[in-house]
């Protein structure tokens, strides 16, 4: 693979390549909590809108305020459901595929039979 250098001539040297591919910093959410994730989004998005709409109607006095204001309420019930939904998907997920476990660095090590150090231990579903 040719590498272009400061003053725009190619070399052959290796090095590092335009694309390099990098681990991603969290893993990747599980898909039932991605969709809830992206419907609450959705839903807050909509609402906020719909809530700023309301505010323009209300200040230029228009009919339209009242009707506005009584969805904005509904729309608000609507996205806490959104986001409920987020948090029980996301411990009904943990729930039933586990979640592995492991001592933070702030935890105290283990206690064994006189070492001072246990094994490691992970929670696992039964």
């Amino acid at each position: 693979m040719r590498m272009y250098e400061e003053d725009g001539a190619t070399t052959d040297a290796p090095g590092r390549g335009l694309w390099v591919e990098e681990p991603a910093r969290r893993p990747r959410m599980p898909d039932p909590v991605r969709a809830s994730a992206v419907r609450a989004v959705l839903i807050v998005a909509v609402t906020l809108t719909e809530a700023t709409i309301t505010f323009f109607l209300a200040l230029t006095g228009s009919w339209l305020a009242f009707p506005m204001v009584i969805c904005g309420v509904a729309g608000t019930v609507v996205a806490t459901w959104g986001v409920l939904d987020v948090w029980i998907t996301r411990q009904m997920w943990h729930q039933r595929h586990g979640v592995v476990s492991a001592p933070s660095s702030a935890a105290s090590p283990g206690r064994s039979w006189g070492e001072g150090r246990g094994p490691v231990r992970v929670a696992r579903p039964r």
